[in-house]
């Protein structure tokens, strides 16, 4: 028996950019007229689709009033989209769809149910499985255990400048709160991980549901996979970006650990874009006394002799992140006060 309880105000606005989505579309807007949830409206924004989105669109708002379709007039991509959505939604409670991913039945209604025992302040999330027409990458797999893990514990941001720690489709908060972290009234790309940061800088805490709530689906065409926006020097440069804002003391010694192709890419973001001094070291006995980009690497254990320092760590080996967190543990470093990790 459905809890009733969830089906009260506030209205639940979902925000969904469409392009080219006709494989999907269907059974993506199916799961979200199968919630256990009524109230709820879909506006859908098409972003310039070449296929039949468009009226695979225009039928489903023809039979159910709560969806609306409107067209991405301001620009071409997931922002200026989700932006019109915004602008056009009614809802006090706020949460994104991708098109080409389904809801479980009962997510927005456990969502809202977390939510008004949260309130303001607060971004509600939870459990994600990727799925895929052919076999799941053991990348996907990986992120998807690493991200749950964070999710469940509700300890999101320990990790935020590894990778995205809150999933582009699987969020809800108020109206107040998302018009407080702006929104989407800015031009960062990846968008989803930009948004996570902002909710970190703004410090709405981290609420999450423990069963699984949003199915997140793999495909060649998926936009993350082939838009440029979405590439690694577009993470290092927004991982900078807020470290720099929100993390970063000028008055210790930056460090940065790795000289792997991750550890050459932000060390060169850092000499071509941000005017501020730091050294190289690497646990790489090969490396150690090699000048790249203008900077010599050192001995990893010259660390020991800074008394402020914080470290940027870009290795991404198990191995070596084990040795990496044995050396941490005998020094009293702390993670996210002496260390952040990259990878």
């Amino acid at each position: 028996m459905t809890d009733n309880s969830s089906k009260i105000k506030p209205l639940i606005s979902i925000l969904m950019p469409v392009r080219n989505s006709e494989q999907f579309l269907t059974m993506t807007i199916n799961s979200i007229l199968d919630q256990t949830e009524n109230n709820w409206e879909l506006i859908v924004v098409n972003d310039h689709s070449e296929d039949s989105s468009q009226q695979i669109l225009e039928d489903f708002s023809n039979k159910d009033r709560r969806i609306t379709v409107l067209q991405n007039e301001e620009g071409d991509g997931i922002i200026t989209a989700l932006k019109t959505a915004f602008i056009h939604s009614r809802g006090d409670l706020i949460t994104r769809m991708d098109s080409d991913d389904l809801m479980t039945e009962y997510k927005l209604e456990k969502m809202k149910k977390l939510y008004l025992a949260s309130g303001k302040g607060h971004v509600i999330t939870g459990p994600v499985k990727c799925f895929s027409d052919t076999e799941i990458g053991d990348g996907y797999k990986k992120y998807e255990k690493w991200l749950n893990h964070l999710i469940l514990n509700e300890d999101c941001y320990n990790e935020i400048y590894r990778e995205c720690v809150i999933q582009s489709s699987c969020w809800l908060v108020h109206r107040d709160d998302l018009i407080r972290c702006k929104a989407f009234n800015t031009n960062i790309y990846p968008e989803d991980y930009d948004l996570a940061f902002r909710f970190y800088k703004y410090g709405l805490k981290v609420r999450s549901y423990n069963e699984l709530l949003h199915y997140w689906r793999d495909h060649p065409a998926r936009i993350s996979r082939n838009d440029p926006r979405y590439k690694d020097q577009q993470f290092f440069d927004l991982k900078l970006k807020y470290f720099f804002e929100l993390d970063h003391n000028r008055e210790k010694t930056l460090v940065v650990w790795g000289t792997g192709s991750k550890g050459k890419k932000l060390v060169k973001i850092l000499h071509d874009k941000f005017d501020i001094p730091f050294r190289w070291v690497s646990n790489n006995l090969k490396k150690i006394g090699e000048t790249i980009y203008g900077t010599c690497i050192e001995d990893y254990r010259t660390i020991k002799n800074i008394d402020k320092l914080q470290i940027i760590v870009t290795v991404s080996g198990p191995d070596d992140l084990k040795n990496i967190a044995v050396f941490f543990d005998e020094n009293n470093f702390l993670q996210n006060k002496h260390y952040f990790y990259f990878c």
